[in-house]
């Protein structure tokens, strides 16, 4: 899917069933696949704002919805683990790298690093 007005946000990419192990193996696999990568549970308003200003910016995100993954529970851990905080999402990664939860992505936007981010993973062409 791409960024609409209607609702729809950037690529939701079904998390694969088929590998096992550690979760934040598999956090780090899935964030390093795509240019734009957030792990989001579909109910929470963060998460439709941070989504919202990565479309509105012209970014097509890919956005795996934690709550819709049966393994997601155990994601959600390890994304605790990793940020040292909770709630645990939204979390992006921008080109593979961890680049936080919502202050961190706002405190980037705010503060002009983020274009710059997005422009040297691929994810702007402007």
């Amino acid at each position: 899917m791409h960024c609409q007005t209607t609702g729809s946000w950037g690529s939701y990419m079904p998390t694969p069933r088929t590998s096992v192990g550690d979760p934040l193996e598999r956090i780090e696999r899935l964030a390093s696949e795509n240019a734009v990568v957030i792990f989001s549970i579909s109910s929470c308003c963060m998460c439709h704002a941070i989504k919202r200003l990565f479309c509105g910016m012209g970014v097509n995100p890919t956005v795996y919805e934690l709550d819709e993954d049966p393994r997601g529970k155990d994601m959600e851990k390890a994304l605790i683990r990793l940020l040292g905080t909770s709630p645990p999402v939204p979390v992006v990664f921008i080109g593979g790298k961890l680049v936080g939860a919502m202050d961190r992505v706002m405190a980037s936007h705010i503060n002009g690093t983020l274009v710059p981010l997005l422009k040297q993973a691929g994810a702007l062409w402007l």
